[in-house]
């Protein structure tokens, strides 16, 4: 029993000495890092109409070191989208194409919100429901398009109505 115990430690020896073979550990296995999209949406919602117009609302959410200008959008819902703003003229709050579009600051967020920056749907045919999920398609100045699903919502606050004759240019 000795003897075979003393040959093997023998022989581990000998080999051993026989070269210096190095083994670098294997580098530990490294997880792809998992970058944020340059530009998300949050809440992203629709109010719901029977037809005619409507308007998208939720926060655009930039991840980037650089601002982000929205340009424009689209979604099958209507065949003209607009990027608007509600400001004051004349003593009353008017509804007009957002000049230059949204601008999104570095690390930043933008509001689309009624009675504020929101994202216009005219000459909508088809009715938009509670739980709808409505497609869209934001077009980003010198960047990736944003796509997203926007859900319908009831919404009654502030009497938006987004129908001709209420202040739309």
């Amino acid at each position: 029993m000795f003897s075979r115990h003393a040959l093997l430690l023998a022989a581990a020896i000998a080999l051993a000495g026989c070269g210096s073979t190095q083994v670098a550990a294997a580098p530990a296995e490294q997880s792809p890092a998992v970058a944020a999209p340059a530009l998300t949406i949050t809440d992203p919602w629709v109010k719901t109409a029977k037809k005619g117009m409507s308007a998208a609302f939720g926060t655009l959410v930039n991840n980037t070191g650089a601002e982000v200008t929205i340009v424009s959008g689209a979604s099958p819902l209507s065949p003209k989208i607009e990027l608007h703003e509600v400001v004051e003229s004349g003593g009353k709050m008017i509804m007009r194409p957002k000049e230059g579009g949204f601008v999104i600051p570095a690390h930043g967020t933008h509001e689309l919100r009624p009675g504020g920056d929101h994202i216009m749907l005219m000459g909508v045919a088809q009715e938009v429901l509670p739980g709808a999920r409505i497609p869209f398609t934001l077009t980003v100045k010198g960047g990736k398009p944003l796509e997203f699903t926007a859900i319908g919502k009831d919404f009654a606050g502030g009497k938006e109505d987004y129908q001709p004759g209420m202040g739309h240019k």
